[in-house]
């Protein structure tokens, strides 16, 4: 529906009209279970439940028209003070008329709203294991109106009153606290919020609570009720003493930082089933997907990565609830903020200290990547509507802009970077901002002019390449060190760098160390790092050593050769994995051939002691053979990698978070028959790897090439899914499922997740995963076609959150060919029309394929 995509100047017209006094949310979810009301469901359970608003605001100019926001399948009442509308001639499926408006006005709207299957609005799950139903919402960016009619938009702020009727037995939780009172869950008002942000939950969760209590240097005592909630079925593995470990430690180390105490009161945390994001930041009511609950042995590199989120959520209270942006231009306000907080307090506050490596190697590769692909665009962006919104919770939004925090951390110094952050929530608190609010204060604290460095970071698009240029003198010392700084011709921006140069050789030990470093303002083509003239001459230049700016690294022909024979060797681990992420990159760009790269995984990973890098190696690796290497050396690869992964394996130290870690690998890269022998005879049990506990997790990690190779049938996946009966494990059957390489499989795998909305967002995810196995090339060539042809129609039909699933998850990626790409560019010349944000993800994955294309010809080139 036309209205159901608000245009930027439809909200900034809607926000100097309206003001928003206040919200009460009455939802009747005991609908959720039992047999669904007539009309209103069938064999897929209750459809609707009932949902009655009530908003005061005021108008500036009393006369004017504007309109609700509701999306819903029907309406039973509006009432605009005290007068009762026709709803047939006010809803028009996603938005409420209002005309005549007062200076002083009250909307009462009745409505059934539906359940979603889709994870947008008030997704409904049922448990498999027991038949429980479980409710929870997710909004970002504007499904609350899914929910209960409201202006939805980030800058009409206002109080929140919900209360909740849901079935006997279980137990309701909004951004409030709580109180049950004649059977109805009743929650307490809300600080002014944006209703993006408001959130309930409700079933029959496992809930644990704790508490924590801060006392401020004036006296005042602070004191924050704890809470942790997860299914039932995962209450046996639910670790929430850890969680809540975390969760102090981040509100200690914020409320150092940021001198305002955390303004919402309690702060309940809910792991929830078949969720589409990692988190949601709805004050007092975190929402998280559910598989941060660990239900089999995983590596320090899973708990890292939770204790990363928790904290990333919590620096939201401050940037994003507490201050909010005004339009969705602007996300980066919060997002980018949050994902440099993540890192930041997770080094400064808990026990991952080497949270800035994984910073450098993981999340700085989703950056890289997104800000190469034509979709590119600023941190600050252009967003002129809501679908534009959704496509933008990206790696430029979060990581990108986390990186380039990182830099005016290094700009203008920490000191005067958190004061301008207390200053920030102080002088906006409740409020929203722009960018120019941030930037003033930050130009109080630092004394630095912030127009200029805005202008470079924020408001220009692409990544510079930083490549060193060193000059011996005959007796072998550094007579001058430059670095060449160089930008794409699309984005052919040149900004101010702070970095730091660090000069590495051997000690007589053998490993690679640095011996000496210099910080300097890289500006221009050029810059001279005078400081390092007369050093010893170095067999290793890192620029951007320790990471303080956001650029791709570039290396001198004897760094290069350095790396080859010495990567291991180099004992510092932030700066072996900013080599690793330049070879990567290199990679990527089509500067190193792929096998190079696997050679260097092979003969160097198995030394690597950061497990999260390791991991990164690991997916580096197999997506380097899957995409970039040459088609005809692609089973030499694969087996060459299998071969390293079961060599490992057997070396690593039993039980160790390692060998879990080469396990899985190694179940990703098997296709000979003796290594799916092997994966058959770990699962039955008649072979054994010392220390390795073939746990269910890793069952199905080792159920899926045996499928996607014609090896384990539906029988064994079906027994096995009666070993674990478990939401958990109908995911992983049904991406088994649809991994086996058949074309009947395929057609039927297809069908479900293209012809029919019968699955859920969590089984279409799966579904879709399972259909595309890079061993299946052949057998997935005849979808090329049936995507293109598919694609505008499920855009038009389906969910955002479900046509994004499969405009990027079915694109023929795997067809990597120049016919594929023709006939992709085909589309693109004759859709131009088609809507902005269907065609921005068909050009990326465009993007995706020349890329890879050009990855093939550079290893094809290099096989001679």
């Amino acid at each position: 529906m036309p209205g159901e995509n608000l245009s930027r100047d439809e909200a900034r017209e809607r926000a100097a009209l309206l003001s928003v006094d206040g919200y009460d949310v009455s939802l009747d979810l005991r609908s959720a279970v039992g047999d669904s009301p007539a009309g209103e469901g069938g064999t897929e359970g209750p459809r609707t439940f009932r949902s009655v608003t009530t908003i005061r605001f005021r108008c500036a100019e009393p006369g004017a028209a504007t309109f609700a926001d509701l999306i819903a399948p029907s309406v039973t009442a509006v009432s605009l003070n005290g007068k009762d509308l026709d709803p047939s001639e006010v809803f028009d499926g996603s938005r409420i008329q209002l005309e005549d408006l007062a200076a002083d006005n009250e909307l009462v709207v009745d409505a059934q709203c539906a359940y979603s299957r889709t994870g947008e609005g008030m997704h409904r799950f049922v448990d498999p294991e027991d038949g429980e139903v479980y409710l929870y919402t997710q909004y970002e960016p504007a499904d609350s109106r899914r929910v209960f009619t409201n202006f939805e938009q980030p800058d009409l702020k206002a109080p929140f009153r919900f209360e909740v009727r849901a079935p006997e037995g279980w137990t309701a939780w909004s951004n409030g606290v709580g109180e049950l009172t004649d059977g109805i869950w009743q929650f307490a008002e809300t600080k002014p919020i944006s209703t993006y942000i408001t959130a309930v939950v409700a079933g029959p969760y496992h809930y644990v609570t704790d508490s924590y209590s801060r006392t401020f240097d004036d006296g005042t005592t602070l004191e924050i009720p704890l809470g942790a909630m997860c299914r039932k079925g995962l209450a046996p593995h639910f670790d929430s003493d850890d969680v809540f470990l975390v969760t102090k430690q981040g509100l200690d180390f914020f409320h150092d930082h940021f001198d305002y105490p955390y303004p919402f009161g309690k702060y309940d945390q809910a792991f929830v089933p078949e969720y589409n994001l990692g988190a949601m930041e709805n004050p007092g009511l975190v929402t998280f997907r559910e598989e941060f609950i660990f239900r089999g042995k995983v590596t320090q590199a899973s708990y890292e990565g939770r204790a990363n989120v928790i904290l990333h959520e919590m620096a939201h209270m401050w940037f994003g609830d507490l201050v909010t942006m005004e339009w969705w231009d602007d996300l980066w306000l919060k997002e980018s903020f949050a994902d440099f907080m993540g890192a930041f307090s997770l080094v400064g506050a808990t026990r991952f200290k080497d949270g800035w490596i994984t910073f450098a190697n993981r999340r700085k590769a989703w950056a890289y990547r997104a800000d190469q692909l034509p979709s590119t665009h600023p941190i600050t962006a252009d967003i002129r509507d809501l679908q534009d919104a959704k496509l933008n919770f990206d790696g430029i939004t979060y990581a990108k802009g986390a990186s380039v925090l990182k830099q005016l951390v290094a700009y203008v110094g920490q000191d005067a970077f958190l004061e301008g952050a207390r200053r920030y929530f102080k002088r906006n608190a409740y409020g929203n901002t722009r960018l120019g609010d941030l930037l003033s204060v930050l130009e109080e604290t630092s004394g630095r002019d912030m127009a200029g460095w805005a202008r470079s970071w924020l408001q220009t698009a692409g990544v510079n390449s930083l490549t060193p240029q060193v000059i011996l003198s005959s007796e072998g010392r550094v007579t001058e060190v430059a670095i060449l700084q160089e930008a794409a011709e699309s984005h052919p921006e040149l900004r101010p760098h702070r970095v730091a140069v660090g000069l590495y050789r051997r000690t007589p030990e053998g490993t690679v160390e640095r011996y000496a470093r210099a910080e300097v303002d890289v500006d221009g083509p050029r810059t001279l790092v005078h400081e390092l003239v007369g050093a010893d001459a170095p067999e290793l230049v890192l620029v951007n050593d320790d990471d303080l700016t956001y650029c791709k690294i570039r290396f001198d022909e004897g760094s290069l050769a350095t790396l080859r024979e010495r990567l291991a060797e180099i004992t510092d681990p932030l700066a072996r994995a900013l080599c690793w992420s330049a070879l990567w990159n290199l990679t990527r760009d089509a500067l190193m051939p792929t096998r190079d790269f696997i050679d260097l995984v092979l003969r160097y990973a198995g030394r690597e002691s950061d497990i999260g890098v390791l991991q990164m190696l690991h997916a580096w690796a197999n997506s380097a053979l899957t995409y970039y290497a040459a088609p005809s050396w692609r089973a030499e690869g694969g087996r060459l990698l299998a071969e390293g992964a079961l060599r490992e394996l057997r070396l690593a130290e039993p039980g160790s978070q390692h060998q879990l870690t080469w396990a899985r690998f190694f179940a990703t890269v098997a296709s000979e028959e003796a290594d799916l022998q092997l994966l058959q005879d770990l699962l039955a049990g008649t072979a054994k790897i010392d220390g390795l506990e073939v746990d269910q997790e890793l069952r199905w990690a080792f159920l899926e090439p045996l499928a996607a190779h014609g090896v384990a049938d539906e029988a064994a996946l079906s027994a096995e899914l009666a070993r674990d009966d478990t939401a958990s494990g109908k995911r992983y059957q049904v991406r088994c499922l649809a991994a086996r390489p058949s074309a009947a499989v395929k057609a039927q795998a297809w069908a479900a997740v293209v012809e029919s909305d019968a699955l859920s967002n969590a089984l279409v995810e799966a579904t879709i995963a399972g259909f595309t196995q890079p061993s299946q090339r052949e057998l997935l060539a005849p979808y090329a076609a049936k995507y293109i042809d598919a694609i505008e129609r499920v855009w038009a039909e389906r969910s955002i959150q479900i046509g994004m699933d499969v405009v990027k998850g079915l694109f023929p990626s795997l067809q990597d060919s120049q016919e594929t790409l023709d006939a992709t560019d085909a589309w693109l010349a004759t859709h131009e029309g088609a809507a902005p944000a269907l065609r921005r993800l068909v050009l990326e994955a465009r993007d995706d394929l020349a890329r890879a294309l050009r990855g093939q010809a550079c290893d094809v080139a290099a096989a001679g």
